[in-house]
């Protein structure tokens, strides 16, 4: 047996082993695909309408102490958005135009949403070093009628870091099924369907 004979069987199995995916359910796939690719683009839009508007507080921000501060602080956040969203224009080009033909491109389109997904988690659970940043900076300068013992300051910077940390969890969970996850069911669900 020679090689393009072996290269002609080889393909022949692969052919036969990897269901094809029809043209309705290519169709049934666009529109949570399309719909994601919308909320992405929401997001992306929201966040830097978020970032525009506390650079402009940051610059009334006074005395120049809290104003350098709040400056750095904002400033780290949007490098680790920056670095969170490069990762999900991926996702995004990847969606754009997806060649769906084969179970196995519906098998990686579906790792690839799943990958995105722990991306996400990741942002929101990364922005708690922020939230203690926040809470150290706001007992620093806020007066206070009559100074704050050390026991006070402890309690309040852990019980917002533990509060802030459940709540930011919850709130990317809520936010990731209401935008993204309810949309990748309907894709998972077919993926199912042709493993059967």
């Amino acid at each position: 047996m020679n090689i393009d004979e072996l290269k002609n069987t080889w393909n022949e199995d692969i052919a036969e082993e990897t269901p094809e995916i029809s043209t309705e359910q290519r169709d049934g796939i666009n529109l949570p695909l399309e719909k994601i690719r919308k909320n992405m683009r929401k997001e992306f839009w929201g966040a830097i309408g978020i970032f525009v508007f506390a650079f402009m507080v940051c610059g009334m921000c006074k005395p120049f102490k809290l104003q350098l501060y709040i400056t750095v602080l904002i400033a780290s956040m949007l490098i680790v958005t920056v670095f969170f969203f490069s990762k999900f224009f991926k996702l995004y080009n990847e969606i754009s135009n997806p060649v769906l033909k084969t179970s196995d491109a519906l098998k990686d389109l579906v790792m690839q949403l799943n990958l995105n997904k722990q991306y996400y988690f990741s942002y929101y659970i990364s922005f708690a070093p922020f939230l203690v940043c926040e809470i150290l900076i706001v007992l620093e300068f806020i007066p206070w009628p009559k100074p704050l013992s050390e026991i006070k300051i402890a309690s309040i910077l852990i019980g917002t870091v533990v509060i802030g940390m459940f709540l930011l969890y919850m709130l990317g969970k809520f936010w990731f099924y209401r935008y993204y996850g309810r949309y990748m069911k309907p894709i998972e669900n077919l993926l199912a369907e042709l493993k059967k």
